[in-house]
């Protein structure tokens, strides 16, 4: 007789034999004793956990002589037959080779007859989700109501692919994976049954390389016999297996426990010498330092027979269990980086000097650790002034933000002395004592003065900032606060004056008076009061912020020829009063009605009647009767239909003279560059003047500097609606209202006319 496979030959032939499965078996075992029968049995699961074994144990409690049964006696003819697989009325049918519809019909068909000696037909369809949709169509009628003589019992490896149509006709039951135990005590009884020598960590390693499944398992023990010669031994396993030996990584963990390098890379090289998979290294380790971290939290829950768990018991008491945590965090990614390293000996050795690097730290630990002294080549941390830094504590962390309403300071920021910066402290006398503090990255770090009248002691080695930065900083801490009043920079050092070794001092100011109510501007020309220039950059920078300046890509577009805006504000002047006016100076802004007038008259390309236009250049600005035309070129410019540098030339140009000659009228046009004259240009605009007329038209042309063109009207006139725009909403008494109650500010730029 030949040999015949632990899995065919222990294959588990009643309920009471199956292993794993015991919430499927009792359901199955009271229902058969109640005679409570479903029609369709369905059996999820992955390979090797039982479906085919349960199905015909099922078939066999259907038709056992015996009767209707759980336990059936397996010695009658229908049980027997069932177990040789020669039983007619029990049909095993696969669906990955009969997946379409006319094999699902043909069985269906012949489903309508009365089984031939058995008291139910069964139909066992395993690797049900492999049939097409056609198929599961085919099926739904009979399977939701068959002929009291059949039952279906389905098998699926992946249940997610089964239509939810066919799921709701069926009694589901999900099949687990086997527990390593169970596998290791069904391997003893058969090994014991096969009188076959064998050890228990063989056996162990044995159910962890079968992942869950007890045919994997039982295959696996086949090969060990096999290469053992008729002894299961360990070091056979590993050695088929390709497993590590746990002392490698036991030395492994000792190495990192003691700060041996030498004795990690000793046990990596030793791997390397005998071909050992890194990989599997890494996963193993993982799984170690997963046992220790168990036996450090949960004691109770490592196994008595573990046989390393002396050795699990010594790691759990050794390391700490912050330091096991970042091992296996370590481990798993090592393990998913080694493919991307030059060659795994180097991602292994890699993932192991990590762990020898890095060791977490309390915060107990760090408070009480010295402040590190800065290297040649490094920036010194720069703690804020009255921090603890300055009593050689550790460095104190840079806040970045504002004070709460109880007058904490809200931390956004990170350390010192991981982010060198400037620390700016900017305080004022307000009701709560709020204490704002911002970044300011610089070159390199410099010393911090306290909010006190006394002058800072320069530290060693401060380096020396611009008086720019300062002011700056003093806006961004204004601003830093939302919905809060910004409080007034003390005075800075004048912009020309240059930078010196001196740290930076930010003195207290006294708290600024509430500002009166502001009445809207007069229709009247009222005279603009002007402060020096400092006074005035210095207040636009505290009124407006950093923050509060347009970015550039929120700057107008504008036609070719104008000039684009600054993106910092350069209407400071013709602001109404401000929000936070300095003590000593008021802005006021000009009436609509001048502004609008002297926008007129300073610039130029606007028509004679709105604009006193240059009378020592050769304009030419007279009616043409034979053309029917009042001879203002600007506005025939902008009408005409022309695209392209045609239209740049006819926008960008200067009418110099227009003459009869002969049949035709001459143009002679002034043109700021050669280039426009480029891609035929000239014969495009001749054309479109030759329509427009109606006349014979020729263009001369000429180079130099233009004035009076359609481009710089349209400049012109926008200028003004930004003006009566921005007037408007300076003037409106809401906007007055929130800049005098809630200190609200007008963000220049973004002001459009409608």
């Amino acid at each position: 007789m030949s040999y015949q496979v632990l899995a065919r030959k222990y294959r588990p032939r009643s309920f009471e034999t199956l292993v794993g499965q015991e919430h499927v078996v009792r359901a199955l075992s009271h229902a058969l004793e109640q005679q409570r029968l479903h029609h369709a049995y369905l059996f999820t699961g992955t390979r090797g956990v039982g479906k085919t074994t349960l199905s015909r144990i099922l078939a066999k409690s259907f038709n056992c002589e015996t009767g209707i049964t759980a336990h059936p006696c397996g010695v009658c003819e229908a049980c027997t037959a069932i177990d040789a697989g020669r039983f007619v009325d029990y049909i095993e049918m696969d669906a990955a080779s009969n997946r379409g519809v006319d094999e699902m019909a043909s069985l269906l068909e012949q489903a309508i007859y009365a089984p031939s000696n058995a008291r139910f037909k069964v139909y066992m369809i395993d690797e049900v989700h492999m049939l097409t949709n056609h198929a599961f169509n085919a099926m739904l009628k009979t399977l939701e109501e068959p002929p009291e003589h059949v039952k279906f019992i389905l098998a699926t490896t992946d249940p997610q692919k089964i239509p939810v149509t066919v799921l709701s006709r069926c009694l589901q039951f999900n099949l687990k994976q086997m527990p390593p135990g169970h596998i290791v005590g069904h391997l003893e009884n058969i090994l014991g049954q096969e009188q076959i020598d064998f050890e228990v960590p063989a056996l162990r390693l044995l159910a962890q390389g079968a992942h869950g499944s007890m045919r994997d398992a039982l295959s696996l023990t086949d090969q060990a016999i096999a290469y053992a010669a008729g002894k299961v031994s360990l070091n056979a396993v590993q050695g088929m297996l390709g497993a590590l030996d746990q002392s490698y990584l036991i030395r492994l963990l000792d190495a990192l426990l003691a700060q041996d390098g030498k004795a990690l890379l000793d046990v990596a090289d030793e791997m390397a010498a005998r071909s050992l998979s890194y990989k599997a290294a890494l996963q193993d380790l993982g799984s170690l330092l997963h046992q220790i971290a168990v036996a450090q939290l949960v004691p109770a829950a490592v196994a008595e027979d573990v046989p390393e768990r002396e050795q699990l018991v010594r790691l759990a008491q050794s390391f700490g269990r912050e330091e096991v945590q970042l091992f296996y965090q370590i481990a798993v990614h090592g393990r998913n980086e080694l493919a991307l390293a030059p060659d795994e000996y180097a991602g292994f050795s890699m993932t192991l000097l990590r762990m020898l690097a890095f060791r977490p730290v309390s915060g107990e630990q760090l408070a009480s650790s010295p402040a590190p002294a800065p290297s040649s080549g490094g920036r010194p941390a720069v703690p804020l002034a009255g921090s603890p830094a300055q009593n050689n504590t550790r460095p104190a962390p840079v806040n970045h933000g504002s004070g709460n309403a109880n007058g904490n300071v809200v931390n956004r920021g990170t350390t010192a002395a991981s982010t060198p910066a400037m620390a700016v402290s900017h305080s004022s006398a307000t009701q709560n004592s709020n204490v704002t503090s911002i970044n300011v990255p610089v070159a390199a770090t410099a010393p911090v003065a306290p909010a006190t009248p006394e002058p800072a002691t320069p530290a060693p080695g401060s380096t020396k900032i611009s008086p720019v930065m300062a002011a700056l900083a003093a806006a961004r801490a204004g601003s830093a606060k939302p919905g809060a009043r910004p409080a007034p920079v003390a005075e800075v050092a004048a912009r020309s004056e240059p930078a010196t070794d001196k740290p930076v001092q930010v003195a207290p100011v006294a708290p600024v008076a509430k500002v009166a109510p502001v009445a809207p501007p007069p229709v009247k020309s009222a005279p603009v009061v002007s402060a020096p220039a400092p006074m005035i950059a210095e207040q636009d920078f505290q009124s407006v912020g950093m923050d509060d300046m347009p970015p550039p890509w929120d700057e107008e577009m504008f036609f070719e020829g104008e000039p684009a805006r600054s993106a910092v504000p350069a209407k400071t002047q013709n602001r109404s009063i401000e929000s936070r006016p300095h003590p000593e100076v008021a802005v006021i802004s000009e009436p609509v009605a001048e502004v609008e007038q002297q926008a007129a008259i300073a610039t130029p390309g606007l028509k004679p009647e709105a604009a006193v236009l240059n009378t020592d250049r050769q304009i030419f600005n007279s009616p043409v009767p034979e053309l029917n035309w009042d001879g203002h070129w600007p506005t025939l410019a902008a009408s005409l239909p022309v695209r392209g540098v045609a239209q740049q030339m006819a926008q960008q140009s200067e009418l110099v003279s227009c003459r009869q000659d002969g049949n035709a009228h001459v143009f002679r046009l002034r043109l700021p560059l050669q280039t426009l004259l480029s891609s035929g240009s000239v014969e495009k605009l001749t054309a479109a003047l030759s329509e427009r007329f109606d006349k014979s038209i020729r263009l001369e042309t000429e180079i130099g500097a233009v004035e009076q063109t359609a481009n710089a009207q349209a400049v012109a006139e926008r200028e003004v609606r930004q003006q009566q725009a921005e007037a408007s909403i300076q003037a409106d008494s809401f906007v007055q209202t929130l800049m005098r109650e809630f200190g609200a500010t007008i963000v220049t730029g973004s002001v459009r006319p409608v």
